[in-house]
């Protein structure tokens, strides 16, 4: 039997040799095999949460000063903004396949390193070797999805892919602590090489190759227009403004459930309950956008409202019943914004640039994650911690706005 395709901008079923639809989404069957994606997606996010969470523990007997302890925290973000849009477009040249599994499989020798070297410069090799390969898989797999969908599904499947990214993002602090307390950091690091293998081999065998488009050149000018075009400013300017406020929620929830008496184990919780609600939300967002009920402008700018009144909730008032509900409108906010935006992004972009535009928006969403803190940190040592979250808070609604004002026509 022919192999048939499902492409974005055609009618039906077509074969794969119609020209006129070779440069379009492609997916394989009536439904594309993204699992492996999904399990690519939950890999970073474990990687780069478990890690950091683990760190800690360790910190007595490596004898770190905390400026080497910060420093080695730092290492993978580091890696991503410089080396995810270089990758992203490596994946345009080549193809994303080759990009994802060659990432999953250098994640997998860096996390062996982790383990095998010992000390301190094992720890940073490892991260910053995962880092790196981070910034082949991660991008690449949002290109993916996107060129492996079309415009009726791709919402669904970029809320599916972002609902496992946040899994990794919650269990990666618990599982990675459970590890450590067992048998130690490179126990971690060897669970992360063995993950990073299983998910190479399932891409392999699994995902169908993406075919490479014929690419124009692109000047210094380009580049620039691209930049600023909207389709890719508002959704990049949504992912960074989401992203900074859900690392800013991370890091001050737990804080404020602690001052508050809660404990630990509780104010964990309340990230847990964050993290879940984000996974919940984002495939039936990106599913009732496909369907219409949701626009473009009412998925990103209802989300970042969430965000920014449940900021600014935790700025009021570090209750614990305010805390909680925080979480959940944060989550639910995440979760409402992130799907669309992807799916927005995706939609503005020619199939020949998808990698190269991923990879620009996610140093967008980690320029967001290490700035948010930063700005919340820095007004909450000047001030107080609600002074702070009151900042991120306007911050988010303000980017809100913007994306308002930059979607006035309906989509």
């Amino acid at each position: 039997m022919t192999p048939t395709v499902r492409v974005s901008g055609c009618r039906g079923i077509r074969p794969t040799t119609d020209a006129a639809c070779k440069n379009r989404a492609v997916t394989l069957d009536a439904r594309p095999r993204l699992a492996p994606l999904y399990l690519a997606g939950f890999t970073t996010a474990f990687g780069a949460h478990g890690i950091a969470a683990a760190l800690g523990a360790e910190t007595e007997d490596i004898g770190w000063t905390l400026l080497a302890f910060g420093f080695t925290l730092a290492l993978y973000d580091l890696a991503e903004v410089l080396f995810k849009p270089i990758f992203g477009a490596l994946g345009d040249r080549v193809g994303v396949r080759p990009v994802i599994v060659g990432g999953l499989l250098a994640f997998a020798v860096f996390s062996a390193l982790g383990a095998i070297v010992p000390g301190m410069i094992g720890l940073m090799i490892g991260r910053f070797g995962q880092g790196i390969a981070a910034s082949a898989f991660s991008p690449s797999s949002s290109a993916a999805v996107a060129r492996l969908t079309d415009d009726s599904t791709r919402g669904r499947y970029f809320g599916r892919y972002g609902s496992w990214k946040s899994l990794g993002y919650a269990l990666g602090p618990l599982i990675g602590a459970v590890l450590v307390v067992w048998g130690g950091m490179p126990v971690l690091f060897w669970a992360l090489a063995i993950l990073g293998l299983i998910a190479a081999a399932w891409v392999l065998i699994s995902v169908p190759p993406v075919p490479v488009l014929p690419r124009r050149r692109v000047t210094l000018v380009d580049l620039g227009r691209e930049i600023v075009a909207p389709g890719f400013l508002i959704p990049t300017l949504v992912l960074a403004s989401t992203t900074g406020a859900l690392a800013v929620a991370v890091g001050f929830l737990p804080l404020l459930g602690r001052q508050v008496g809660i404990g630990t184990i509780g104010s964990m919780a309340i990230v847990t309950v964050l993290a879940i609600a984000s996974s919940v939300v984002q495939p039936f967002i990106g599913a009732a956008h496909d369907r219409g009920a949701v626009s473009v402008r009412a998925g990103v700018v209802g989300g970042l409202a969430l965000i920014a009144a449940g900021v600014a909730l935790a700025a009021v008032t570090a209750h614990p019943a305010a805390l909680v509900v925080t979480a959940l409108l944060v989550g639910a906010g995440v979760g409402s914004a992130t799907p669309v935006a992807f799916s927005h992004l995706a939609a503005s972009t020619p199939s020949d640039r998808m990698g190269r535009t991923m990879g620009s928006a996610e140093l967008g969403r980690e320029l967001g994650d290490a700035g948010g803190p930063l700005v919340a940190g820095a007004v909450a040592t000047a001030s107080v911690p609600g002074a702070g979250l009151a900042v991120i808070a306007a911050l988010t609604a303000g980017a809100g706005a913007l994306a308002a004002w930059g979607l006035r026509r309906p989509g």
